[in-house]
């Protein structure tokens, strides 16, 4: 618990923003499991559209990748974290390609604002 907090210390301090963190313990590992993989499905996609974005979204999910490190123990193994940020990603990933090169206008817009509400529930973790 003392390294849990300890890394939610850092991450406020490095990024100047608070987190709602939700209850449990696997509850926040699942979460930031989730949001590391997501960020790494945009960095990858802005390497191709936007390289300067991908450096602050790197930094992001540097700092979720290190939530996810405090919170193992317990019930949640490395296994089951790097399965979450794994599955989260190719999600992620699929709702990018989508967005960006699908040809049904609909489904296209469709993904959009799903990448972007998915992507939007972890940038809410981070105030400011």
């Amino acid at each position: 618990m003392k390294t849990y907090l300890c890394a939610v210390l850092v991450w406020m301090l490095w990024t100047g923003s608070a987190i709602a963190l939700p209850q449990d313990a696997q509850t926040r590992a699942k979460t930031f499991a989730t949001c590391a993989g997501r960020m790494s499905a945009l960095m990858e996609h802005q390497w191709m559209f936007d390289g300067a974005a991908s450096d602050r979204t790197e930094r992001v999910r540097a700092g979720f990748v290190a939530l996810v490190d405090a919170t193992l123990g317990g019930p949640v193994t490395g296994r089951q974290a790097l399965a979450w940020r794994i599955d989260a990603k190719m999600a992620q990933a699929r709702l990018l390609q989508l967005a960006q090169f699908g040809t049904d206008d609909r489904l296209r817009r469709q993904a959009k604002r799903s990448a972007w509400l998915y992507l939007s529930e972890c940038e809410s973790l981070l105030l400011g």
